[in-house]
């Protein structure tokens, strides 16, 4: 490395500026978005054995007001909601036996 190279680089690096890194060492200004806060239910349902299983439970689940997330996994029988505030059971009850299957518990 040349010293004309070693100073721009030098120079480069102290000013925090040429690199997706400010000078402190932080890569972002602000925080990254993510997942937004909630509520997070597992519940237990019975019957569920396959791919359809699970889109007829998170369907019907996910028309329930104030859920933003559904994720059904027929191996476990759990289904996995997130919502913006706790959910009547007996509406995630219903929604369940509308599709077909018997919600058992939560975990």
């Amino acid at each position: 490395m040349s010293t004309e190279t070693k100073t721009q680089l030098e120079t480069v690096q102290g000013s925090g500026t040429g690199s997706c890194c400010s000078s402190d060492g932080a890569c972002h200004d602000t925080a990254a978005d993510g997942p937004t806060a909630g509520v997070t239910t597992v519940y237990e349902v019975a019957g569920m054995t396959c791919g359809h299983c699970e889109s007829a439970v998170s369907s019907e689940i996910s028309a329930i007001d104030g859920v933003t997330s559904v994720q059904a996994v027929a191996a476990t029988g759990q289904v996995t909601v997130v919502s913006d505030a706790p959910l009547d059971e007996a509406a995630v009850r219903d929604a369940v036996d509308e599709a077909g299957y018997e919600l058992t518990g939560t975990v």
